[in-house]
This record gives C-alpha cells, sequence and structure tokens, in this order.
C-alpha cells in the first residue's frame, strides 16, 4: 500500500505526515515505537533535534533504536548555534523570567522551521505524570495538532524505562547515572540538587558553568533562606562558585523537561 493509499486521521482530521520528536529519552522513544505501529512506518518520520550538548551516549541509543525498528532517525540542528554554550554567549542570557534561551534557540524555533504546521500531526513524550502540561500546551498552541500518545495509554516514566528494556536497548547513560531526565548536560533549569550533581558527575561542565556565570553577571541557583524578621523564605541568587557543595537534594527538585515545547507551555 503506497503512503497516498492509507490516510492519517487523527480526531476527524486528516495529515499527510505523522512527525514523532525523539529526544533520546525514554518517553519519546516510548511514544515513537507507538506511533510507527499505530499510523504505520510509512507515514512517520522520526526526528531528533541535536543541541551538541547532550551525553555522547545518545549516538548510541539512537542508532540502536534505528536498528531495533528499521528506520533512520532524521537529525536536525540549528544553523546558528553550535550548542547551549554558544547561545549563552552570543544571546549574554543564560536563564530568568524569559526562560531559557537554549530551549527557543535549538529547540522551539528549529522545530518550527521543519513543520508545516496544517498538514503535520506530532507525537512526543509527554507521559501520564504531565497532563497539566499538556493541557498548557494545547491552550497556548492552538494551530498545533498533537496526539498525546503516552497519556492515551496511560503510561508513566516507569513504564516507558521498562519498554525501551522489554525491546533490549540499553537505556540513556544519563538515566544510569540518576538522571531523571536525558537533558544536556548542565541544564540551566536545574536548581542546587542538580548543580552539586553534576559537580560530582561532570566537574568540567560545573566549572565552565560557573566561570560563565561570573562572565554573564548572573546567576542560575537561588537559596530560601528564613528572613529572621518575617520569617519567610527569601529567594536569593547565588553563584554556582559559592554553592554548598552540601545544598540541596536532586531527587526533592522539580523534573526538568525540555523540548521544543517547554518554552511554549511555562
Amino acid at each position: 500500500m503506497h503512503k497516498e493509499d492509507r490516510p492519517i486521521e487523527f480526531n476527524g482530521r486528516t495529515f499527510k505526515r505523522v512527525v514523532c520528536w525523539f529526544s533520546a529519552g525514554s518517553a519519546s522513544a516510548v511514544a515513537t515505537n507507538l506511533a510507527l505501529h499505530k499510523y504505520g512506518k510509512e507515514n512517520c518520520v522520526v526526528v531528533y533535534q541535536d543541541t551538541g550538548s547532550e551525553h555522547p551516549d545518545n549516538a548510541r541509543f539512537i542508532r540502536q533504536f534505528e536498528e531495533t525498528h528499521d528506520i533512520k532517525i532524521e537529525i536536525i540542528k540549528s544553523e546558528k548555534y553550535s550548542d547551549i554554550w554558544d547561545v549563552f554567549q552570543q544571546r549574554r542570557y543564560i536563564v530568568g523570567i524569559a526562560g531559557a534561551p537554549c530551549t527557543t534557540e535549538l529547540k522551539r524555533m528549529v522545530a518550527e522551521r521543519y513543520l508545516n504546521f496544517f498538514d503535520d500531526l506530532e507525537v512526543l513524550g509527554y507521559t501520564s505524570e504531565e497532563s497539566n502540561r499538556l493541557d498548557k500546551w494545547v491552550k497556548n498552541n492552538e494551530e498545533r495538532f498533537i496526539d498525546p500518545i503516552l497519556i492515551t495509554m496511560n503510561y508513566d516514566k516507569h513504564i516507558c524505562h521498562q519498554i525501551i528494556q522489554s525491546l533490549n536497548i540499553e537505556l540513556p547513560a544519563m538515566y544510569k547515572l540518576g538522571y531523571q531526565n536525558n537533558n544536556c548536560i548542565g541544564c540551566v533549569k536545574g536548581q542546587s540538587g542538580y548543580w552539586n550533581k553534576i559537580r560530582k558527575d561532570f566537574p568540567e561542565v560545573f566549572d565552565r558553568m560557573a566561570k560563565l556565570e561570573r562572565t554573564i553577571g548572573a546567576a542560575i541557583c537561588k537559596t530560601e533562606p528564613i528572613d529572621p524578621l518575617t520569617g519567610k523564605r527569601q529567594r536569593i541568587p547565588v553563584y554556582l562558585d559559592e554553592l554548598d557543595p552540601n545544598a540541596g537534594r536532586y531527587l526533592d527538585e522539580p523534573p526538568m523537561t525540555c523540548g521544543f515545547l517547554c518554552g511554549a507551555d511555562e
């Protein structure tokens, strides 16, 4: 059967292709797996957005997924920036009220140039724990069409890990190191606990970010001491080179999701 003989239908609409956003995380990999079976390989394109700053083991994970599913994953990348460091240095901005420029430049803008909003149905790795994020995304992106395939199946992150292992695909290295997401090494959305883990696991990344903070004059982390006069917590910026090595607990911090969507739904 030819591609044109098999229409792609979802929620009463017909699309020309299904774009599966493959982030090299277990959730997006399982979402892609489900989409390939649901819509057919001939109707799907699987796309990885290369930020230039993720763990090198991602290349192995991509290759293993390709071999297991007999597909080729398309890799797209910013034409302007080589990696997150390039973004921070050129933009002179790391993270703040305006969000993280690395997400905007390396994920969202790259994806939007690739998409045909009217004809593309998108599949991404929102899990059952993230239905609130999906609701916000839909509200803020009415021109986009998404199949929340993992939420429909009620798959959480733990189930996604199990499915990847059942396919005899080794989980990405960042998960094995104890990280909750397979983000760039040194994600600027992390706080004290995360950065103290980076200090231990990737000291060269910690030191590089500490120097960049001072160069730009902006701190990523915040401490929350109690004001002795008011009894209320205060959010005070703290530079990485002054961060207490025992501050924070990574597993208690909110998960740091990344993707071209996070700038649109937070």
